[in-house]
C-alpha cells in the first residue's frame, strides 16, 4: 500500500496537490500543448525478466474495457482496501476522483464512472454481477449516497465529486486517476494515484517498474511471495550452459510429485526475451506451454491448480461465446443503436446457408459452453428454431447430407426463392452470379470472435485475452481449434493457454498491452500474435515455429490505430476482432510453411511496435480524437440483411 495520510507518506514521495484545488480554463487547448506529454522519449526502466502468471495475463472480469473498466474498479477496490487498514475508512466523509488523459477522454462510453464506483462499494470484477451494474450505478446518481467498501455511508455528487482533466496526462502513464479522502471538517485523510496500464493492470508510482507489484491481487497479504518479489538475477540461457534442472533421476518424479517449489525462489524458468525463451526450450528440450507450466508452480499453484484455473478460464471464454450467439438482445448499448450480428451469423450458419460444413463424426458444426471439457461433450446449442418449428438435428448426423456436407432443416422448403443479381445484363461485362462461402470453418471464427465482443460491448462476463477489447481474438482461434482440428481438446486447451501466455510476456514486458499507449496494436495485434503462436503450438510445430507465427501475427498489425467512435468499444472494435482471428490462423499457416526460414524475430518486432507506439499520435491512442471517431457522423446507419 503506499496511500499518503494527510502530509505524511507512507513511502517518501511529494504529494500532488488535488486538482479540485487548482483552476484551469474551460476552453479546450489542442493535443499539442496537453501536459505531461514529453516530446523526447523517456529512459525504459524494465524488470529484470518478463514472467508473470498466466493467471494475472488471463483474468475474468466484465465488459467492455480492461483499462478502463477492470483496472479503474480494482483501483477503487485497492483504494478502500488500504483506506481499512489504515482505520481511516470511518473517518471519510468526501471522496473526490480524478480522471485524466484517455480514461477521461473516452470514460463515459467504457463505463470508467461505473466501475471506479462499484470498486469503491467493494465490488470486484472477477465477482461482480454483471446485470447489476446499471442498476446499481443508477442508484447512486439518483440518491447520491456511495456506500464505501459495502458499509460506510457517505453522500457523493457525480458533477462535484468526479473531475474529468481529458487535457492532461500524468506523467506515469495515459490512464491515471487519482482518489482523495476527506473527513467532515474537509482535511484531507488519505491520496494516491493509480493507473490503469492494460489487462486490468493496476500501479501506482511505487509500483510501475517492478512487475510483479502489479495490483492484481488487491489484498496483498494473501499474495504469494513470488508475485510480489522478483529475487531472480536473470542470465541469458545457453545451450552449452550447465543444466539448472535436478538430477537425472528426478526430472520425471518432479513433475508426477505435485509439489510446490518454494515461492520465494522466483520462477524455475526466468525470460526476457523471445530469445532467451527459445534458448530455454532447446536447453531443457521443453515446449513453450511447458516452460511456462513450470513457472506457474513458483507462484503458489499446483498441478491441480493450475488445471483448474485453466479450464476456468476456457469455460468463461466459451460461456461467453455461447452467450454471444444465442442472445435474444438485437442492439449493443450506446448511441450508434449498433445491431447484433453474431445470433444472425451462428443460425445462417446452423441452418446451411453456407454449405461444407463438416459431417460427423466430428459434428463440427455444434458449440458448447461446458465447464469441463474433459468431461463428453454434451452441452451443444440447439440449432435455432425456425417458423415456429425446431430444427431436429441429432448428434449422429441424421441430418446431415453426407459429402455434400451441408446442414438440412426439414422445417424449411425446398422450394428456393430466386437469388437476385445486382448489375446491367445488357452490358458487354455481365455481372457475376451470386455465390456462397465455400470456407465455413472461417465463417464460424468470425462468428466467435464477434460473439465474444458484442458480450464485451455489452458490459457482460469475459476474459481479458490479453484486453477486453481484443477478447475475442483468442477464444475464437481456442474454439476453432477445438470444433476443426484438435483431437484432444483438453491438451489443447492447456498447450494453447500456456503458449499464448509466454507471447503476452514479452508483449507486456517489451512493449505495452494498453492502447492509450500503442493504440490497437496494443491490443488486437497483441492478442492476434498471442494466438498465432497458440494454434502453431497446437500443430505440434517447434518453438522457433511458434515465435515465428507470433512475429508474423504482430507485424502485420503494427500502426493498428485506436479511434474508437463515441468512446464506445463496438466500432472498429467487434470486426477488428473478426479480421485479428483469422489474421492469426493464417500467420501461423504461413509459418508452419516456411519451414524456419524467416527474415524478422518477434524480439525485434516488439522493439518496432514499442517504436511505433511512441511515435503515433496520442489522437490515435483511445482517446477519440481523431480517424473514424471524428469522420462517422453519429447515429451510425447500419446496412439491413
Amino acid at each position: 500500500m503506499s496511500l499518503l495520510l494527510g502530509r505524511r507518506s507512507l513511502f517518501p514521495r511529494r504529494l500532488n496537490i488535488p486538482f479540485f484545488l487548482r483552476t484551469f480554463s474551460s476552453s479546450r487547448p489542442t493535443f499539442s500543448k496537453l501536459e505531461g506529454i514529453s516530446e523526447t522519449p523517456q529512459e525504459r526502466q524494465l524488470p529484470e525478466h518478463a514472467v508473470i502468471s498466466t493467471f494475472d495475463l488471463f483474468s475474468i472480469g466484465v465488459g467492455p474495457s480492461s483499462s478502463h473498466t477492470v483496472g479503474p474498479m480494482r483501483a477503487g477496490k485497492i483504494f478502500i482496501t488500504d483506506l481499512k487498514e489504515l482505520q481511516l475508512l470511518k473517518k471519510v466523509a468526501t471522496v473526490k476522483i480524478n480522471l485524466y488523459g484517455s480514461l477521461a477522454a473516452t470514460g463515459k462510453g467504457h463505463h470508467t464512472p461505473q466501475a471506479i464506483l462499484l470498486g469503491l462499494e467493494g465490488s470486484d470484477p472477477e465477482t461482480i454481477i454483471p446485470t447489476t451494474i446499471e442498476s446499481r450505478y443508477n442508484n447512486i446518481l439518483a440518491n447520491k449516497v456511495l456506500l464505501l467498501g459495502g458499509d460506510h455511508i457517505i453522500h457523493y455528487d457525480m458533477d462535484r465529486d468526479m473531475l474529468w482533466r481529458w487535457d492532461q496526462v500524468l506523467p506515469t502513464h495515459p490512464n491515471g486517476m487519482r482518489f482523495s479522502a476527506f473527513d467532515e471538517d474537509g482535511d484531507l485523510l488519505a491520496t494516491n494515484e493509480y493507473y490503469s496500464v492494460g489487462g486490468g493492470f493496476v500501479v501506482n508510482d511505487k509500483t510501475q517498474v517492478d512487475e510483479n507489484l502489479f495490483y492484481k491481487g488487491v489484498d496483498k497479504s494473501v499474495v504469494p511471495p513470488a508475485r510480489l518479489h522478483q529475487t531472480h538475477s536473470l542470465t541469458e540461457p545457453t545451450l552449452n550452459s550447465p543444466s539448472l534442472e535436478p538430477p537425472s533421476s528426478s526430472r520425471s518424479s518432479q513433475h508426477n510429485d505435485d509439489t510446490i517449489p518454494d515461492a520465494e525462489a522466483g520462477p524455475p524458468h526466468p525470460f526476457e526475451s523471445g530469445n532467451s525463451l527459445l534458448a530455454l526450450t532447446q536447453k531443457h528440450n521443453m515446449t513453450i506451454a511447458q516452460i511456462v507450466y513450470d513457472n506457474e508452480k513458483s507462484f503458489g499453484y499446483s498441478d491441480e491448480d493450475i488445471h483448474k484455473k485453466i479450464f476456468r478460464i476456457w469455460s468463461v471464454m466459451d460461456e461467453c461465446i455461447q452467450t454471444g450467439v444465442t442472445t435474444n438482445a438485437t442492439t449493443l448499448p450506446g448511441r450508434l443503436g449498433l445491431r447484433r450480428r453474431a445470433p444472425i451469423l451462428y443460425r445462417r450458419l446452423m441452418r446451411g446457408f453456407y454449405p461444407g460444413v463438416m459431417s460427423p463424426p466430428s459434428n463440427n458444426a455444434r458449440i458448447e459452453a461446458d465447464s469441463n471439457p474433459s468431461e463428453t461433450f454434451g452441452g451443444s446449442i440447439d440449432a435455432p428454431k425456425s417458423r415456429g418449428e425446431k430444427f431436429n438435428q441429432t448428434k449422429q448426423g441424421s441430418s446431415f447430407e453426407t459429402m455434400g456436407a451441408r446442414i438440412v432443416d426439414p422445417a424449411i422448403p425446398s422450394a428456393k426463392r430466386a437469388p437476385r443479381v445486382i448489375g446491367a445484363f445488357d452490358h458487354p461485362l455481365l455481372p457475376e452470379p451470386p455465390r456462397k462461402t465455400m470456407i465455413p470453418a472461417m465463417d464460424f471464427l468470425s462468428c466467435y470472435a464477434i460473439a465474444v465482443n458484442e458480450v464485451n460491448a455489452s458490459g457482460g462476463r469475459i476474459v481479458t485475452s490479453p484486453t477486453n477489447g481484443a477478447a475475442g481474438v483468442i477464444p475464437a482461434v481456442l474454439k476453432y481449434i477445438i470444433e476443426f482440428v484438435s483431437d484432444d481438446p483438453d491438451k489443447s486447451i492447456m498447450t494453447f493457454l500456456l503458449t499464448a501466455s509466454a507471447i503476452g510476456m514479452l508483449f507486456k514486458r517489451g512493449s505495452t498491452i494498453s492502447a492509450a499507449e500503442g493504440g490497437c496494436q496494443a491490443e488486437v495485434g497483441v492478442a492476434c500474435s498471442m494466438a498465432a503462436g497458440g494454434f502453431a503450438a497446437c500443430m505440434v510445430s517447434s518453438p522457433e515455429t511458434v515465435l515465428q507465427a507470433a512475429e508474423i501475427g504482430i507485424e502485420h498489425n503494427l500502426g493498428l490505430t485506436c479511434d474508437p467512435i463515441d468512446g464506445l468499444v463496438q466500432v472498429p472494435c467487434i470486426e477488428r476482432n473478426s479480421l485479428g482471428a483469422v489474421k492469426a490462423v493464417t500467420a501461423a499457416q504461413l509459418s508452419l510453411a516456411s519451414h524456419g526460414v524467416y527474415s524478422v524475430t518477434l524480439d525485434e518486432a516488439i522493439e518496432a511496435m514499442r517504436l511505433t507506439a511512441s511515435d503515433m499520435s496520442v489522437k490515435y491512442k483511445e482517446t477519440s480524437l481523431s480517424g473514424l471517431a471524428t469522420t462517422v457522423k453519429i447515429p451510425l446507419s447500419v446496412p439491413a440483411w
